[in-house]
């Protein structure tokens, strides 16, 4: 139970890192099967996205990260950005609770339903975390070839600078990367607008 993770001490939830790690590792093996195990060498990693979950201000002052913006998880493919992200959920505030999408399945629903998809998910007020940034396609819509997860972080970063709303993202691809497939417009956003959090390129598939 998330319960046994902390103490409460003037009003202020305690966390206690060794029993969270013990606590996501039970969870996903609940939602990812009995081989589905936390590594050691990821362990940096999870105590950023830990205290980035439970808001604990000075350890995030710390540590570079701002409460103010996102998530993006980068890393190769197969390291655990996804699962990482969805057990994240479990240790967030109600307010700062996400669905995690994934681009392919944006792109989808843009090919089906067209430019409402990109006022559905760029102009909401909701969090959400886009998974999979860059694997998806670009969309031809009325003849016109559209990049709808571009223009969806734009309308994002909106929301951001204009009400604080925060995106969440995960991706294997670098900044450079990024920047081929969206634009300097966009690159230049995301720095505005997430907290960038990387495994090293030779994490392990963890799939496998």
């Amino acid at each position: 139970m998330l319960e046994k993770c902390f103490t409460i001490e003037n009003n202020i939830r305690q966390f206690d890192f060794k029993t969270c790690i013990a606590y996501i590792n039970h969870a996903g093996k609940q939602k990812y099967g009995s081989n589905f195990r936390l590594h050691a060498e990821d362990k940096e990693i999870i105590y950023k996205l830990i205290i980035y979950a439970i808001r604990a201000e000075d350890n995030c002052i710390e540590h570079g990260i701002d409460l103010n913006k996102g998530i993006l998880l980068i890393g190769p493919v197969g390291c655990g950005k996804t699962s990482l992200m969805n057990l994240l959920k479990l240790f967030v505030f109600p307010e700062f609770d996400y669905p995690v999408v994934s681009t392919r399945n944006v792109t989808s629903e843009f090919h089906a339903d067209g430019f409402q998809v990109i006022h559905k998910y760029g102009k909401s007020r909701k969090v959400y975390c886009f998974d999979d940034l860059g694997i998806e396609n670009n969309i031809k819509q009325f003849g016109n070839e559209t990049n709808s997860m571009a223009e969806i972080l734009l309308h994002r970063y909106d929301l951001h600078v204009n009400l604080g709303i925060v995106t969440h993202g995960t991706t294997n691809l670098n900044a450079n990367e990024l920047e081929k497939l969206y634009g300097n417009r966009v690159r230049s956003r995301l720095r505005s607008m997430f907290n960038l959090i990387s495994f090293v390129e030779s994490s392990l598939d963890k799939r496998k």
